[in-house]
């Protein structure tokens, strides 16, 4: 597969997990979502857009960087399974917080993917420093929003 393929798909792909994610927001944020009791530095609905698109495209090229490594390498293919491990965790965030009003159980599923992030950065380094400093600032949103999620436990 060429790597231009490669890189077109590691994009789709991780925008794919934010499409999945919006589908499953959009039935919440007006009603359940809005009722809830937030902490004074909740960003405004318009800031959420934009950014996860962002960092859903840098996901998306740090993906690339280590699959071009070739994934018979076994670092290449461990790191790899961890990104795919976090998509899965960052919809489930999603699918646990919107989809099931659950609060405590998106702030346990947060915990896991920000642990599940930092694994990445950290293997990614071994293979690409470019591909695990495109991931730093997806952690330090994640950090962000736990401390939300956390905030909107306590408050609610």
């Amino acid at each position: 597969m060429s790597n231009l393929l490669k890189l077109i798909l590691s994009i789709v792909i991780c925008l794919l997990a934010g499409v999945i994610g919006s589908f499953i927001t959009s039935e919440s944020l007006s009603v359940w979502y809005a009722a809830l009791n937030k902490p004074s530095f909740n960003p405004p609905g318009s800031v959420f857009a934009p950014v996860w698109t962002i960092l859903y495209i840098m996901m998306g090229i740090s993906m690339f960087l280590i699959w071009r490594e070739g994934l018979k390498n076994k670092d290449v293919k461990k790191a790899f399974i961890f990104l795919i491990i976090q998509l899965i965790l960052n919809v489930l965030w999603t699918a646990v917080f919107f989809g099931a009003h659950s609060v405590s159980g998106g702030l346990a599923v947060i915990v896991l993917l920000w642990i599940t992030v930092l694994y990445c950065i950290i293997s990614f380094r071994k293979i690409s420093r470019t591909a695990s400093a495109l991931l730093i600032p997806y952690l330090a949103w994640l950090t962000y929003a736990t401390l939300l999620n956390y905030y909107i436990l306590i408050l609610n």
